[in-house]
């Protein structure tokens, strides 16, 4: 017979999830030092016990690690631009542009994915989700540049292509 009480530790424990809160605690303390690794893995512990996380949900994710890789440089090369694109729309010498807000469906399977492909819109300049409904895979989006039809499209077409992307690089059907 197990001991139920503990079972639940046992399930808290990942080594390099640890690891990981260890290294964020010496980056954040600004060197690496006896004191500071002895300080992070304190911290670290008792975050993983006293403040678990639920499982993720990961069930049926293979990455294509080359896709993933493409990927990133794409998104860094389109958060440069987009910073660029609002930075201006802060400082030129005009109105301010009309926003809008549109609600989009959503194809991702995965709930983990979904939050990921939503987190990587949220972090571009220029637009963010404002409502996810799971349920019916459907995201609301504010759109801050919507002066005409076409760069409502543009943005539309940008979230599908994220969307693509994540299909390609989490969902794929064959391994």
């Amino acid at each position: 017979m197990t001991n139920t009480r503990f079972s639940g530790l046992r399930h808290r424990f990942r080594p390099w999830f640890i690891v990981w809160l260890v290294v964020m605690w010496c980056m954040l303390m600004g060197e690496v030092t006896v004191a500071n690794l002895v300080g992070g893995l304190i911290a670290s512990l008792f975050i993983v016990f006293a403040l678990p996380l639920p499982a993720m949900p990961v069930a049926g994710i293979s990455v294509s690690w080359g896709k993933l890789f493409i990927f990133m440089v794409q998104w860094f090369v389109e958060l440069m631009e987009a910073s660029v694109k609002v930075g201006w729309l802060a400082v030129r010498p005009q109105e301010v542009p009309k926003t809008a807000i549109v609600r989009l469906p959503m194809r991702l399977e995965n709930e983990f994915v979904l939050a990921l492909a939503v987190s990587l819109y949220n972090l571009q300049p220029g637009g963010t989700v404002t409502d996810i409904d799971i349920a019916n895979r459907m995201i609301t989006i504010h759109i801050l540049d919507a002066r005409d039809e076409a760069q409502i499209q543009r943005e539309i077409d940008a979230v599908s292509r994220l969307e693509s992307s994540m299909i390609e690089i989490f969902e794929r059907s064959h391994p």
